[in-house]
């Protein structure tokens, strides 16, 4: 979950005062989103993205810095807005719905029976029921309408999290990569907002006066998911009381894999060959 401590006042409106830190802050953002755009070739001459926009801070902020970019962006992109309607009946779309209008992106609302699937199969993980469907719904909207990139709202924490929990419970080295194309080549997902943190984010969304529309799940945040997912935060918000460039060096570390230092033999052996092939082509 968000820091509380970053926004101490959340629940309320920002202030004047508040409000002149907003440009700057933008700014940061911006900065860090375009310098990730030009690393991992994350927007193209002629991308159409897709932006998933569930109503949480984040996506919000990655909505609002794309179609910024896009108005001053050296290629010419488009950006639509996306929201897939699990099915809750307390989920309500109307407010993204009307933000969308107002911000001028084109939006669209897609049903998709995750509810119903949740209700179905209890002995399964609600979190990855509802991650899977919805991911199914993005890519075959997106592959149907002709949408080159599509884009989530992951930032560095999920990356930083994401990468602990599959260490730590999974016994593997992975996390989200920011840029990926699906199995079968039809779809390109696109994270832009991976190097930024999430108090910056939740700061930006909430100095924008963006509405935050709750998943209304009854069951979000009580899998054994979520649980591993705070304990992963609250180690990394202990550590850094005393690391305070813990994530930038994890950020780092992320981009600077020694593949002939781990341990798969499968990354061995193709390491042997790139080697191999190198020697081949000088010779």
């Amino acid at each position: 979950m968000s820091n509380p401590c970053a926004l101490p006042s959340l629940a309320l409106p920002p202030t004047e005062a508040e409000l002149k830190a907003l440009p700057q802050l933008e700014k940061k953002i911006a900065r860090r989103v375009g310098e990730t755009n030009a690393a991992y070739k994350l927007i193209e001459e002629g991308d159409r993205i897709l932006v998933a926009v569930s109503g949480g801070k984040d996506s919000w902020a990655l909505l609002d810095v794309l179609e910024r970019l896009r108005k001053r962006a050296p290629v010419a992109f488009t950006v639509d807005a996306v929201t897939v309607d699990p099915g809750f009946p307390q989920f309500n779309p109307d407010p993204i719905a009307e933000t969308c209008e107002r911000l001028g992106v084109p939006h669209h609302i897609i049903p998709a029976p995750i509810d119903k699937m949740v209700r179905a199969k209890p002995e399964e993980l609600p979190c990855i029921i509802c991650s899977r469907l919805r991911r199914g719904v993005l890519y075959s909207f997106a592959k149907q309408h002709g949408y080159s990139k599509i884009a989530l709202g992951h930032h560095l924490d999920d990356l930083i999290e994401t990468l602990l929990i599959n260490l730590f419970f999974e016994g593997r080295l992975s996390t989200m990569p920011l840029r990926l194309v699906s199995d079968d080549g039809a779809n390109t997902v696109i994270r832009p907002l991976g190097t930024c943190e999430e108090r910056d984010l939740q700061r930006y969304a909430w100095l924008r006066g963006f509405p935050i529309v709750p998943c209304g799940c009854p069951l979000c945040g009580c899998s054994s998911l979520e649980s591993r997912r705070k304990q992963v935060k609250e180690l990394i918000a202990a550590m850094e009381t005393s690391i305070p460039r813990l994530k930038a060096s994890m950020l780092g570390a992320m981009g600077n894999v020694k593949l002939s230092h781990l341990l798969d033999l499968n990354l061995g052996a193709l390491h042997a060959k790139g080697v191999d092939e190198a020697v081949e082509r000088l010779g």
